[in-house]
């Protein structure tokens, strides 16, 4: 079966180094996607989040801040499980790319200026974690060996 569509998804033949990535970027995503999603960590919510991306064009506000703020928050939490890793890293990715061009790109390259390095690093590791998916340390290897994939 190494062959199926679900081993691709499930099998990483990766030590433990993913994990390395996991754990830190699993934990921001879902505390971004908190914030967007339930006000948590000084964020605004679903309503203020759906405002906002309103104001920059991404309509209906709501479903893109439901969007995000979900991509980000269960995104994460797979991340940081190892569960559907290289699916939930290609959300998170593609997040990334959304934050990058409609919100930072215009502010150069630095975080003090509004910039988009910190998305582009959450965007580098997601990628990573894309093509390397979860590591011996994750969910997926556990399904990969119950499932014989």
């Amino acid at each position: 079966m190494s062959g199926t569509f679900l081993a691709k998804v499930f099998n990483s033949d990766q030590g433990f180094s993913p994990l390395a990535l996991r754990i830190p970027v699993g934990i921001i995503f879902i505390a971004h996607g908190s914030q967007k999603l339930f006000g948590l960590f000084g964020g605004y919510g679903l309503e203020g989040t759906a405002q906002f991306m309103s104001s920059l064009g991404l309509e209906p506000g709501y479903l893109m801040a439901l969007l995000a703020g979900a991509g980000e928050f269960f995104g994460g939490l797979f991340l940081l499980m190892g569960l559907l890793t290289r699916p939930a890293a290609i959300v998170t990715a593609i997040t990334m790319l959304v934050a990058i061009f409609t919100v930072h790109i215009d502010n150069g390259l630095f975080m003090s200026n509004g910039g988009y390095e910190f998305g582009l690093a959450l965007l580098a590791a997601s990628v990573s974690l894309a093509i390397s998916g979860s590591g011996k340390l994750g969910l997926d290897v556990l399904i990969t060996n119950k499932l014989s994939l």
